[in-house]
């Protein structure tokens, strides 16, 4: 009998002629034709699926790329950003807070003209106990400056809460460093107390001066205590009990306040927000978020929408600065921009009397004035520009100065190019 396996055969003795078999072990036949047919359909396999993988990944990577393409196609222009960042909630803004105080401690660099400081130094003895007449510290106070202390106070901000504090000079001194603020009350428009600051003032610099120079860092008048201040007074706002709310759009834009109000109507499937004007959507609290109302603010400032921005160019002459807007555009038009420089130097000359020259002689000076014209000759290149990258590379061609591009941005508005608003600080 034989016993077949895929790979190789086992042939007992007996069936096979004695001739073949010269010792009487049992020996195995291995059937290569089998094991090579065997073999070349394992790479056929192999080489199939290595091509399926390989077609995988490219498949995989054509779709992240068309995918990015679309992006970038459809979003070129548009900016989304969260409502937090582009409105404030009416109603939930920072209050202004003021003070006069005094600063102690100087090294000498306190006020010399005691206009803003001599009565209130003594009114502050006085309520301690301390009598002193205003005529006599005249001169004497050499070490206290005048400032006025402000403040920021954000809604709903409870008692004991610290704020910082700036600390300005507004007496002649010549440096608050190392001064100490005392006790000052800051009020808010309505005359109410709602902190006091009190602190060592920090102007992050310094002044050293000897008798024929000085070295000063930063500006000396002006100083911060990080929270120097203690809240005693809050600023209520019941934000539970509201049924509407108004969102105020920090750049105001219809566009933009429109857009607002269909994301949040889209998000919260509702017609609850509804855009009053280019500064003010208004919106109605669900019913689900009664007496929660704070819960449904939250959801709504992390809403992202895509803002509007119109074109724009804004202009500095005092210092040449131009702040182009990403959505500035130039229609074709012809530019020539030359220079023209002229160039006055003086050189005063020295001439004096010859040998044996009369009496009356002297020696003068002699004024000598150069005149130089330069003017650059230019041909006219054609200025265009559908984005920003384009209109700078347009105009950095023909190698103009910010002051020179003032004028030629000015040029093109007066000719109607320029398709923005022109606005010059």
């Amino acid at each position: 009998m034989i016993y077949k396996n895929q790979f190789l055969s086992v042939i007992p003795r007996g069936s096979m002629p004695q001739g073949i078999f010269k010792n009487k072990e049992k020996f195995l036949i291995l059937n290569f034709g089998l094991l090579n047919a065997s073999a070349q359909n394992a790479k056929i396999s192999q080489d199939s699926s290595f091509l399926k993988a390989k077609l995988s990944v490219i498949l995989s990577v054509a779709k992240n790329l068309l995918l990015i393409f679309f992006i970038l196609l459809f979003s070129s222009n548009a900016f989304a950003e969260r409502i937090k960042d582009i409105a404030n909630w009416a109603g939930v803004r920072e209050n202004q807070l003021v003070g006069y105080g005094l600063v102690v401690g100087l090294n000498g660099t306190g006020d010399k003209d005691g206009t803003y400081l001599y009565q209130p130094i003594a009114n502050m003895l006085s309520r301690m106990g301390i009598t002193v007449n205003v005529k006599d510290l005249k001169g004497k106070v050499k070490n206290v400056a005048a400032v006025m202390v402000t403040a920021k106070l954000p809604t709903n901000v409870k008692p004991g809460t610290k704020i910082d504090v700036q600390v300005s000079s507004i007496g002649d001194s010549k440096s608050l460093q190392g001064g100490t603020l005392l006790m000052t009350p800051l009020t808010g428009p309505d005359g109410e107390v709602y902190a006091l600051a009190q602190g060592p003032v920090s102007i992050g610099g310094f002044i050293a001066a000897g008798r024929a120079a000085q070295a000063v860092k930063n500006h000396q008048n002006v100083g911060y205590i990080t929270e120097g201040a203690i809240v005693e007074k809050t600023v209520p706002v019941n934000l539970n009990a509201k049924g509407e709310l108004q969102l105020l759009l920090q750049s105001p834009d219809i566009t933009t306040s429109k857009n607002i109000a269909d994301k949040i109507n889209e998000t919260f499937k509702e017609a609850i927000a509804k855009a009053l004007d280019p500064t003010t959507v208004s919106i109605t609290v669900p019913s689900k978020y009664n007496g929660n109302v704070l819960n449904f603010m939250a959801e709504v400032e992390k809403i992202e929408v895509v803002t509007d921005q119109p074109a724009r160019v804004v202009i500095n002459e005092r210092t040449g600065t131009v702040v182009i807007g990403s959505y500035v555009k130039i229609f074709p038009v012809a530019l020539a921009h030359g220079g023209l420089t002229i160039t006055i130097k003086e050189t005063p000359e020295v001439v004096q009397p010859p040998p044996l020259a009369p009496e009356k002689a002297r020696t003068e000076v002699v004024p000598k004035t150069e005149v130089k014209v330069e003017e650059k000759q230019n041909s006219l290149i054609e200025v265009q520009g559908s984005t920003v990258g384009e209109l700078v590379k347009a105009l950095n061609s023909l190698g103009v100065t910010p002051k020179d591009l003032i004028a030629i941005l000015q040029a093109l508005k007066t000719s109607g190019a320029l398709k923005a608003d022109l606005i010059i600080m």
